[in-house]
């Protein structure tokens, strides 16, 4: 069975940095693009970070870094200089881009992790 579990979420000042963490089970993240997608109240998922296969990154944000531990099967979202405007729920996501794009009905997702910029 496919699972994602991410952790790591929290309350964060604005300039702060956060880490969260993914771990994945019942699949090889070596095997899978994984990305990094939030939803903030009353707004639509949003796409944040995608690791490929092969190694390379893209990112919505150069603030935001992507990356795999293929050791841990896991993969990790590094945040700095949080702002309020990235308070969100922050999905772990077995999919490229389009996956998070298309909605919780494709790919695989995690439950979320709350994150929250607020002095």
């Amino acid at each position: 069975e496919v699972q994602l579990v991410e952790s790591g979420g929290g309350l964060v000042q604005p300039g702060g940095s956060l880490t969260l963490s993914c771990a994945a089970s019942g699949f090889n993240v070596t095997h899978s693009v994984m990305s990094w997608g939030r939803q903030a109240p009353g707004k639509v998922i949003e796409w944040v970070a995608t690791f490929l296969i092969w190694g390379g990154t893209e990112t919505a944000d150069s603030r935001f870094t992507i990356t795999r531990d293929n050791i841990r099967n896991m993969v990790y979202l590094q945040m700095s200089d949080l702002r309020p405007e990235d308070t969100a729920v922050y999905y772990c996501v077995r999919g490229t881009w389009d996956v998070v794009r298309a909605g919780k009905k494709f790919g695989s997702w995690g439950q979320g992790s709350q994150v929250t910029v607020s002095s």
